[in-house]
């Protein structure tokens, strides 16, 4: 049983994808720390000794993961809520934020926020 930042990894899963379990790390980020330390990716997570397992918590240490990354992407939002820009302004309607169309797409959200409320903004 192999435990990182509160998360047990499953013994039956290779190590490199047992890593994404954790908010932060992809697949690529995760590819990137085991060739860094040189471990084999392919290798299980029941197969990993503890000085391996060392090595990973040690490099681990050295990005910004699970809470301390979900407080700096709230700190963003809210910094462009604040503003008051485009951005921000999708953010608090719940509508999509990168330029996605909303004609035929996010429909689901128009409906939860209501027509009344989206429309008068979008004019502004």
């Amino acid at each position: 049983m192999f435990r990182l930042h509160g998360h047990v990894l499953p013994d039956n899963k290779s190590i490199w994808i047992a890593l994404t379990n954790i908010y932060g790390i992809g697949r690529i980020r995760s590819r990137k720390i085991l060739d860094k330390i040189g471990v084999p990716f392919m290798k299980k997570v029941a197969e990993i000794d503890e000085n391996d397992q060392k090595k990973i918590s040690d490099e681990l240490k050295n990005y910004v993961l699970e809470s301390d990354l979900k407080r700096e992407v709230a700190t963003a939002i809210k910094r462009l809520k604040e503003i008051r820009c485009y951005r921000g302004m999708r953010h608090n309607l719940w509508l999509p934020v990168r330029w996605q169309l909303t004609r035929k797409n996010a429909r689901t959200a128009k409906k939860l926020m209501g027509r009344s409320k989206v429309r008068p903004v979008l004019k502004k």
